[in-house]
């Protein structure tokens, strides 16, 4: 198969002038999004398909940069000429969401208004204000119509809100490993995350861009416990059972003992280098605040009007978002009459699952998609 070259691009979708008015009520311009962009475009305009990254990811979905050979996009695995997600047949779009850091318009970018990053000044977004955000790029890129809107996680939650506030733009909506609310216990976990951002004391009041040192510790504590949620008590087993790190015996220290301590620390560490931690602040509190129930009275009141397809995909290892979650969402479709396909895969590598290369997942994708 032959290897994409991608490039990163950037689309200034709302100004000064004309900002994007968010749910809190707040307003927001300029508005730039950064994207990537795979195959071309039918002169019918009618074979784009969207994919929304999850919480750490970002635009490069697949592909690779002529300067970095190296960095693969995250579901390189599925996208591309003649795979799962064939490129020779489909156009694919894939942007950065605002308030990420990775190009789009964030917290970390300079307020025009003022000169400085915006920091925690730049407004709470949410998972809706994110789809809005997509929906101006269509625009801008001349697509009135999706064939499909397909996300992983987080990226779930935004394919799910696509064929709720623009269900005559997209076709077919693909959530896998994703959910309709926020648990407690999930919203637990991003909370203890937040803090130890916050309890950094580098953090700074979120105005750390001008300093020598950056809350580098707390966001790689906050990768830590997040990346826990991502993985399964099988998948850790597998990976690391409770072997020991470079040792023989128990240091009766406090040093690095296991293996999976020295794996946790060392996605920490990676994390820092590639992210931002006001972005992470905020994001995570997109990801609390979603919850379609609250927002649209009910499940089956937020499906009432869309006429899509669904594919909703779970894994059976993920105690982050478990697939009870995905049935609620399927059960809402099914009492109001839409058209969904449900399906569990099987995996014992945890909510990570949908970013790893699957069979079973390649052939859903490639039926529905038919």
């Amino acid at each position: 198969m032959t290897a994409l070259v991608t490039k990163l691009r950037y689309c200034t979708c709302f100004d000064a002038t004309s900002p994007m008015t968010l749910d809190s009520g707040q307003t927001l311009g300029p508005v730039v999004v950064a994207y990537e962009t795979y195959g071309a475009l039918s002169p019918a305009k009618d074979n784009a398909i969207l994919l929304c990254h999850a919480l750490s990811g970002d635009s490069h979905a697949a592909g690779v940069y002529d300067n970095q050979p190296d960095y693969i996009g995250w579901w390189d695995h599925y996208v591309g000429p003649g795979k799962t997600i064939d490129t020779n047949r489909f156009f694919v779009v894939s942007s950065n969401v605002i308030a990420g850091c990775k190009g789009s318009t964030g917290p970390s970018s300079l307020n025009p208004s003022t000169g400085v990053p915006y920091a925690m000044r730049f407004p709470v977004i949410t998972v809706g204000d994110m789809v809005q955000a997509q929906a101006a790029l269509l625009d801008r890129l001349g697509i009135d119509k999706l064939y499909a809107v397909i996300g992983g996680s987080m990226g779930g939650m935004q394919a799910l809100e696509w064929g709720i506030m623009y269900p005559n733009r997209v076709d077919k909506i693909i959530p896998i490993a994703s959910t309709s609310k926020l648990s407690p216990q999930a919203i637990a976990f991003d909370a203890v995350g937040r803090n130890a951002i916050i309890s950094d004391q580098n953090w700074a009041e979120g105005d750390y861009y001008s300093n020598p040192k950056w809350p580098e510790k707390g966001l790689s504590i906050a990768r830590m416990i997040g990346h826990i949620t991502y993985l399964s008590e099988a998948s850790m087993m597998i990976k690391f059972g409770r072997n020991l790190q470079e040792k023989t015996d128990y240091g009766y220290d406090f040093s690095t003992d296991f293996q999976v301590e020295s794996y946790l620390k060392y996605q920490g560490e990676k994390f820092v280098s590639r992210f931002d931690a006001n972005a992470y602040l905020y994001l995570t509190k997109a990801l609390s605040y979603f919850d379609l129930e609250k927002k649209y009275g009910s499940l089956e009141a937020a499906f009432s009007k869309t006429t899509c397809q669904f594919l909703v995909l779970a894994i059976n290892s993920d105690w982050l978002y478990p697939p009870k979650q995905s049935k609620e969402i399927v059960k809402a479709l099914m009492k109001q009459g839409k058209r969904v396909t449900y399906s569990v895969l099987d995996s014992p590598y945890g909510h990570d699952a949908f970013l790893l290369k699957n069979e079973r997942l390649e052939q859903l994708l490639e039926a529905f998609l038919a």
